[in-house]
């Protein structure tokens, strides 16, 4: 891992995390849900950002694992890494994640994230970690704005009120008639749905809760059949991927993660 052992990881409060979310993820939002900030170290500066919390609909993740309580599972939903961390720092960084939850918050039992391979990749960096691939769908929640950026529909319906520039000022309920209708911003945005697929990835840190999983286990070679796979929105197979095109480093997967959609 060369340089990669030499990162550390320590807790950061929202107001230092959230300032260098806006900046290196691709999406420039964090996700209001995040409750538990790790920052990524190297030489004493900070170069990356893992941030967890529950997702924005429970109800559908929950039954995802059997028996599962309330507050035993968190979301990976925000990972943004600079350009100076060296190869591999970000899976590394997820396993130290993981294990400081297991020492300090053993209430947690399992952790879930997602891929937009539309957007950014495949989820090269959850494999890489050892997360179960529980889902793979093709994307119908993340759209390209005109002016380049992008959206995932429950960054709107979590705050539906909420003025938006793309809208001119107007709110995203303001443009539906006060409905969760994800067509009709699109049209009054000019935003395109993004081609491809959304995966979902989960981590058991109780080794035991995975024979509680109530969704079939999917092979990873599952990517490569459906056509899957991705990298910065071109198509990749997972060989090209070990050719190591993906590079696990600052410009990798970790700005590409984007919360929940069920």
């Amino acid at each position: 891992m060369g340089r990669a052992k030499e990162i550390s990881l320590k807790v950061i409060p929202g107001k230092v995390a959230n300032p260098f979310m806006r900046r290196h993820h691709y999406s420039g939002s964090v996700v209001n849900n995040s409750c538990l900030h790790f920052g990524v170290f190297l030489d004493g500066r900070l170069h990356g950002v893992m941030s967890y919390g529950p997702s924005l609909n429970k109800s559908k993740i929950l039954p995802l694992v059997a028996g599962t309580g309330w507050n035993e599972y968190l979301e990976l939903n925000r990972m943004a890494f600079d350009s100076v961390l060296p190869r591999n720092s970000e899976s590394r960084a997820i396993s130290m994640s993981i294990k400081l939850l297991k020492k300090y918050a053993p209430h947690v039992k399992w952790i879930v994230s997602f891929a937009y391979a539309c957007s950014c990749g495949d989820g090269a960096i959850y494999r890489a970690s050892n997360f179960v691939l529980t889902g793979i769908k093709e994307n119908e929640a993340l759209c390209l704005l005109p002016d380049g950026s992008k959206i995932h529909k429950l960054t709107l319906e979590a705050n539906p009120l909420a003025p938006r520039k793309e809208l001119g000022g107007r709110s995203f309920f303001d443009v539906t008639d006060g409905n969760f209708s994800w067509g009709r911003y699109m049209e009054a945005a000019g935003g395109i749905l993004l081609s491809g697929y959304q995966l979902r990835y989960i981590y058991f840190i109780d080794k035991g809760k995975r024979k509680d999983l109530t969704v079939p286990e999917i092979p990873y070679s599952r990517i490569d059949e459906l056509g899957a796979g991705m990298y910065r929105g071109e198509k990749m197979t997972l060989a090209e991927h070990h050719v190591g095109k993906e590079a696990a480093n600052g410009t990798g997967e970790g700005n590409c993660d984007e919360g929940d959609s069920g």
